[in-house]
């Protein structure tokens, strides 16, 4: 599945220290800005507690977790929508992700520069989305002027749909993102087709001291506050933090660091699922002793969408779905268990996939 997350944010605010610590990958992380020119690719395991439940009773010869991809993106500055600094790059590479990692930097520390000369996530924050709005007001002037075209005759769709996208540019004028705006039903098409940068979906990862790892600080609640409106999840970690658990080599290790700094898991594994939660992307399973494997849908996919994940030849063949309920799989112990138990479900080709849903497919080519 081609979906992936950018990470953006300011240069040196922590991304690509963040992005090692989710792949593991020795992406360059340096303390001036532009280290990254080129955006960094990295496939991420999507961690999954019910994947490790489903192979402790089934004990396959192999597990097999999901991914996401994740792209780290050139930092920018003040006139990247210009193409100031490597703006045109930028912008180029967040057009081409379908959902975006906003890191916000919340820690004081005179031995790591700022680019604007001070710690204020407001400000940086601002500043990304002022770029990525001026972008998205060059995309709605050359629709509008389309349809107000049309509109001159008298069009009635034509003139709604002018009347929409000059609302929709005062707006984001104000310094607002294209996600934050109520879109009515009927005009959702529209919306979505003009494929606005600030629309995308997003994550904010504040990167905090070790000190406020916990409870974050007075920058992270002045942060919360602020993108409130916008019901996005905002998510604390400490990069530096992250950097030092992923150069554990094992998992032993990983868990004592983590318990040790007072933490239930390391911030990463919620950056991963929150990245999964953007891309509006769910999770099911098969199950056999050959193989546990967790794969991906999109979130509303019918059962022979699912079953073309697997192999194409499974959707063009389907013929039903087996399903069984995760909860009922780790009660049952087993799948004669659950069969015995009559709660195994037989679906057609109209069930749409259920986040945990064990699944077996029977199709014929």
């Amino acid at each position: 599945m081609a979906l992936k997350c950018g990470i953006v944010g300011l240069p040196n605010v922590g991304k690509s220290t963040l992005f090692n610590a989710l792949t593991s990958a020795k992406a360059l992380a340096a303390n001036y800005p532009f280290a990254t020119k080129d955006p960094n690719v990295g496939i991420i395991t999507v961690p999954d507690p019910r994947l490790d439940a489903l192979s402790d009773i089934v004990n396959p010869e192999k597990v097999q977790p999901t991914t996401v991809e994740i792209v780290d993106i050139a930092g920018l500055i003040k006139g990247a929508s210009k193409g100031e600094g490597l703006g045109n790059q930028f912008l180029a590479n967040i057009r081409e992700v379908d959902a975006l990692v906003h890191v916000i930097r919340c820690f004081e520390d005179d031995n790591v520069i700022h680019v604007e000369g001070g710690v204020d996530p407001l400000r940086d924050k601002q500043i990304i989305d002022n770029e990525l709005i001026l972008k998205d007001l060059e995309t709605l002037e050359k629709r509008v002027d389309k349809y107000r075209k049309s509109a001159k005759n008298g069009n009635k769709d034509d003139l709604r749909r002018v009347s929409f996208l000059d609302d929709l540019s005062k707006f984001m004028e104000d310094g607002n993102p294209a996600r934050a705006f109520e879109v009515e039903d009927d005009l959702k098409e529209l919306f979505d087709e003009l494929y606005l940068l600030t629309a995308k979906p997003v994550l904010y990862v504040c990167n905090v001291d070790e000190a406020s790892i916990q409870n974050g600080n007075d920058l992270t609640r002045k942060f919360e506050a602020h993108v409130a409106p916008e019901k996005a999840e905002v998510i604390q970690i400490c990069a530096g933090i992250e950097a030092d658990i992923s150069e554990l080599e094992s998992k032993e290790e990983r868990l004592e660091f983590v318990e040790a700094m007072g933490l239930s898991e390391p911030g990463v594994n919620k950056v991963i699922r929150a990245c999964y939660s953007i891309l509006n992307l769910i999770t099911y399973f098969t199950a056999g002793v050959k193989e546990v494997r967790a794969w991906t849908v999109i979130k509303g996919s019918k059962a022979p969408q699912a079953a073309g994940v697997i192999h194409t030849d499974f959707e063009k063949g389907f013929i039903r779905a087996e399903v069984i309920k995760y909860d009922d799989y780790v009660h049952f112990k087993s799948e004669a268990a659950v069969k015995e138990a009559g709660k195994m479900g037989v679906e057609g080709k109209e069930y749409v996939v259920i986040d945990g849903d064990i699944m077996h497919f029977r199709f014929n080519v």
